[in-house]
This record gives C-alpha cells, structure tokens and sequence, in this order.
C-alpha cells in the first residue's frame, strides 16, 4: 500500500565521496599485510557493485581478528597484466559484512577503497 511518501537515499554513495574513485576493473588481486601477522593475505578483489571493491574473507582468519572498519592500509594492488608491477596504496576498511548464506555462506565481505594515487612501485 502506498503512503503518499517519497522515499529519497540520504546518502548516496556519489554524494559521499570526495573525489572519484578507482574503477575496480584496473586490478585483479591486491596483497594485505598487517604488521603483526608473518605472512601477507592476498585475495582476489571481487566487485560486488558498480564503484566498489569487496575481499573474500574466510570467518575465521586472523585477518579480521585485526582489522576494523576505519582502518587504513597500504595495499598492494595487482593488474591482470602479467608484465605489470604491483602498486601500493593507501586503503582504507569501509565495511565487514557477514555473508549469511549462498556460496559464500562463512565468509565476511570487506568493503575498501583506495584512498590516494600511486604511494610506490613494489
């Protein structure tokens, strides 16, 4: 039944940002790596929406135990391009959402977005 009321988004996400943002396509993967875990995450970088990027995250690696949303990270991002060099970039943790069911029932989608431009060549 239909109130007479227009719903409008309050936010969205174009009125959010501050400048664009990457297109998810340039990259295939991107590495993680948290300063007190040995070895670097890599994960494929899954585009959930139009402008977003998500990481796969298994429910129970240490990964999550040390990341919150907020935080920022230098990433290390791949191209599909086997002759490209990765790219580091600052990163920052815009959600953690658990997947409740479906294929991906155990894991947690990690929203990100690349903060600058280029930080280094690795």
């Amino acid at each position: 039944m239909k109130t007479g009321v227009q719903e409008t988004p309050v936010n969205t996400e174009e009125e959010r940002r501050a400048e664009p943002r990457h297109k998810p396509e340039e990259y295939h993967c991107v590495e993680v790596a948290v300063d007190d875990l040995a070895i670097p995450y890599q994960f494929k970088i899954w585009n959930i929406a139009s402008k977003s990027m998500c990481l796969l995250v298994r429910e129970d690696s240490n990964l999550l135990r040390r990341i919150k949303v907020g935080d920022t990270l230098k990433m290390k991002y791949y191209s599909g391009c086997s002759w490209s060099s990765p790219e580091s970039k600052l990163t920052a943790i815009r959600h953690i959402t658990k997947n409740e069911d479906g294929p991906f029932k155990g894991h947690y989608l990690v929203g990100i977005e690349i903060l600058n431009n280029e930080i280094s060549p690795q």
